[in-house]
């Protein structure tokens, strides 16, 4: 910023400003989990098209809901079965969270990190339906693109290419193409969540 003089004036950046910023700063992390957590995770990130790290964030960073799930853990242990160490780029912020809720409560944060993901089972469930109603469609979208492209075909018989009825059908089909094929790279993306 500039003062009357025309020389530049420094303006000083708060500490909170400044602590928010570091807050923000990735760390990588490590828990064991089971693999049926580190799977949703990994699925819905995917299914969603945003970072494994976001979703970690929104699910660990909400203070409250850390302590509730911890408040749950005696009544709730985690099941014993097998654990997978996985290491996670979270923001420090969500980190120093979950390890002051974890000590406060003496809770292990592999148990609030594992019920933190649990929440986003019906998500994934969701997620599962709408994968299977898209298939439910897949033919019906074949079919449509066969029919529209022998309608080109015979456009193509009775009009001359340059005809503007042939370049509007020729359009519409290149759309229903165009469409077909962003329809089954949701499906195919969608594929994993068949077996979850």
């Amino acid at each position: 910023m500039r003062n009357q003089k025309g020389s530049f004036e420094f303006v000083m950046v708060s500490e909170t400003y400044s602590a928010d910023l570091k807050g923000r700063q990735s760390v990588r992390t490590t828990f064991k989990l089971p693999p049926r957590c580190i799977d949703a995770l990994s699925l819905l990130a995917a299914q969603l098209g945003i970072k494994q790290k976001s979703i970690f964030d929104h699910l660990v960073d909400d203070t409250r809901v850390l302590q509730a799930l911890a408040r749950e853990f005696e009544q709730r242990q985690p099941a014993d079965q097998n654990r997978v160490a996985k290491t996670y780029v979270i923001s420090r912020k969500t980190l120093e969270n979950l390890e002051q809720v974890s000590k406060r409560f003496q809770t292990p944060r592999d148990a609030l990190v594992e019920f933190s993901i649990e929440r986003i089972m019906p998500l994934l469930q969701e997620e599962k339906n709408k994968h299977k109603n898209r298939k439910k469609l897949r033919s019906g979208l074949d079919r449509f693109l066969q029919e529209g492209r022998a309608l080109l075909k015979e456009a193509d018989k009775l009009l001359d290419r340059d005809d503007p009825a042939f370049q509007r059908i020729y359009q519409m089909v290149g759309a229903v193409s165009g469409g077909h094929d962003e329809i089954e790279a949701i499906i195919e993306k969608g594929q994993g969540l068949e077996e979850f």
